[in-house]
């Protein structure tokens, strides 16, 4: 006899530690023990449905149980489902390097491999000091990020993320970065537009970089969209002025496309809106469609080039066991060639019409400010006056949303739709009419 969904609940709660979880709140909080998931849906055990409106954590860009990734990883299992990178290669990874290489038109032509964003970071921050050292400009050991930023919670990532929640334990472990002000729209003054506000953040990037540009290895950047501080949204003239920075004072600029990346903000990659290319990309997240744990950083042939020596000790070092592996890899080219074939990013222009049309009584509700959408991603900001209240909005949100068949997981006051690229118009559709109804239900309780 099959388990009971209860017991799985049961169990979890005794042997799972959840992640981002104060674990006492599951007392009150429902864990939900999915079956399983079709397209835009995840499915309880009892046969509950819930639109999965965050993709899974920002993952899930073509649904889940998507066919055409199904069939890629069946074959691949039956080819190769993982062998070491030091030392061997193997198609999958070969390929999938070359096809993003040419989607930079060849800037960015070396891919270095890991797990997760977080490893990701870690590796470019690595790069960046190391290839400073090799070129002999060892004083540059220093990173720069922005207020607000969030790139990771291992030790390296952690040190360039500014959420106090994430952080602020740690502290002592960590080595100290440079904060400067964020781009965030949100923080225009009366009469400012978003590129005024882009080139104030700008302004303080310069002058830090007068005073340290001897010290400092990279800047890292979410661009565009700076997720996990709660959507906030900046124009990309942003990273053109960087940009232009980090060329005049030699400092790298790295950018986090981990959430922002395959196709979310609108590009293929986010920084294709600024016309710039960074020193380092790194990508995570969607890359394999959300349904391994891949990562990978891009970086530049002179990067590449300053650890190229007969001398072990220039050479880059990192590692893991499961660097490139196949499957991941074989799920990204999958990825890759529905983007290719469903010509997605300018189907998902029109996706992005009508989701936002449908969401415009919610963005006009007297208890809503700041509206906002770029490519992929909606958010807004929920005016709840009570500090009590407001403390508990998130968690009061989500318990609501799931009731009305919806995955909805706020940053706070922070309301955010990220959905994958396969919502038809009637699941556009319900889906802004129930969030709207969520709200108020929320906000009227």
């Amino acid at each position: 006899m099959a388990d009971m969904p209860q017991d799985w609940v049961a169990r979890s709660l005794r042997s799972v530690w959840h992640p981002c979880t104060q674990m006492q709140h599951h007392e009150t909080v429902p864990l939900i023990p999915v079956s399983h998931g079709r397209g835009a849906w995840l499915y309880d055990h009892e046969g509950k449905r819930y639109l999965d409106a965050i993709s899974s954590w920002w993952v899930n860009l073509f649904g889940h149980a998507n066919p055409l990734i199904n069939a890629a990883l069946k074959d691949q299992l039956d080819r190769l489902e993982h062998a070491m990178l030091a030392g061997f290669t193997h198609e999958p990874v070969v390929r999938l390097s070359e096809q993003l290489s040419e989607m930079t038109g060849k800037v960015l032509g070396h891919s270095f491999y890991a797990s997760d964003g977080a490893s990701a970071v870690e590796i470019a921050l690595k790069m960046s000091f190391h290839a400073w050292r090799n070129a002999g400009m060892s004083d540059k050991q220093e990173f720069v990020c922005l207020q607000g930023s969030y790139h990771g919670e291992t030790i390296g990532a952690l040190a360039v993320t500014d959420v106090a929640l994430f952080k602020d334990a740690y502290g002592p472990l960590l080595r100290a970065a440079r904060v400067v002000t964020s781009p965030d729209a949100r923080n225009a003054q009366e009469g400012e537009s978003a590129q005024d506000v882009a080139r104030r953040a700008a302004a303080d990037v310069e002058k830090l970089f007068e005073e340290r540009a001897g010290h400092i290895a990279a800047i890292i950047i979410e661009p565009l969209v700076q997720c996990a501080t709660g959507m906030a949204m900046h124009d990309p003239l942003y990273l053109t002025l960087v940009r232009e920075l980090c060329d005049r004072f030699q400092v790298h600029m790295i950018l986090d496309e981990i959430a922002v990346g395959c196709g979310r903000t609108g590009t293929f990659f986010a920084c294709e809106q600024a016309a710039i290319w960074p020193d380092f990309l790194c990508l995570s997240k969607g890359i394999s469609g959300g349904y391994l744990p891949l990562s990978l950083v891009l970086t530049r042939d002179e990067v590449y080039q300053a650890f190229y020596s007969a001398d072990m000790t220039r050479g880059f070092l990192h590692s893991h066991s499961y660097t490139g592996n196949p499957l991941a890899c074989r799920a990204a080219l999958a990825t890759l060639q529905i983007f290719k074939d469903d010509d997605v990013l300018n189907r998902n222009r029109a996706r992005a019409t009508r989701l936002t049309t449908a969401l415009a009584p919610l963005a006009e509700h007297e208890r809503v400010r700041n509206f906002r959408q770029r490519g992929m991603i909606w958010a807004f900001d929920a005016v709840e006056p009570d500090a009590a209240r407001a403390a508990t909005f998130s968690r009061r949100f989500f318990s609501s949303a799931l009731e009305n068949e919806l995955l909805l997981r706020p940053i706070g006051r922070t309301v955010y739709l990220m959905p994958p690229y396969i919502l038809s118009d009637e699941e556009s559709d319900g889906l802004a009419e129930r969030t709207r109804a969520v709200f108020d239900t929320v906000i009227a309780s």
